[in-house]
């Protein structure tokens, strides 16, 4: 994939999320950190005080569990929604002309979900691959394979 100049790049997972931009040109990316923040979202079990609750049926009187909401992953949807709201902020103001986006498909997808018109219109490419945890030159190889 070919970065234009001045391009942003999104790095992002459900926790962890990297706003580069090329400084260099599309041949030879210079990728440079504006942005970085990362959440703490503990596992599931460490966010939850009790057992799964049960429910009894009226018919045959049996037991189930009920289901639970995956708190961690609920936590990953609200950081892939502020992302998306940062990006939201910086199209309106101008700050890039377009925009990559790298995150595995789950946070690609939520992310999608919350993408504003202005953002929409400057995306140039989205890749679905976990980077966060890459150095710079790193994600720049694998920007350039993509």
């Amino acid at each position: 994939m070919r970065l234009p100049h001045n391009a942003a790049i999104l790095v992002a997972d459900g926790r962890k999320a990297l706003l580069l931009r090329n400084e260099g040109d599309a041949e030879f990316p210079n990728l440079v950190v504006e942005h970085g923040e990362e959440w703490p979202n503990p596992a599931d079990r460490d966010q939850k005080t009790d057992a799964p609750g049960r429910a009894m049926s009226q018919i045959g009187g049996r037991q189930s569990t009920v289901n639970e909401v995956d708190f961690h992953q609920q936590e990953e949807d609200r950081f892939a929604a502020e992302t998306a709201d940062l990006l939201k902020r910086e199209a309106l103001a101008g700050s890039f002309e377009s925009l990559i986006v790298v995150a595995p498909p789950r946070t690609l997808g939520e992310l999608r979900k919350h993408y504003h018109v202005a953002v929409s219109e400057k995306l140039a490419g989205e890749i679905d691959k976990d980077l966060t945890g890459h150095s710079i030159p790193d994600i720049e190889k694998a920007l350039i394979a993509a």
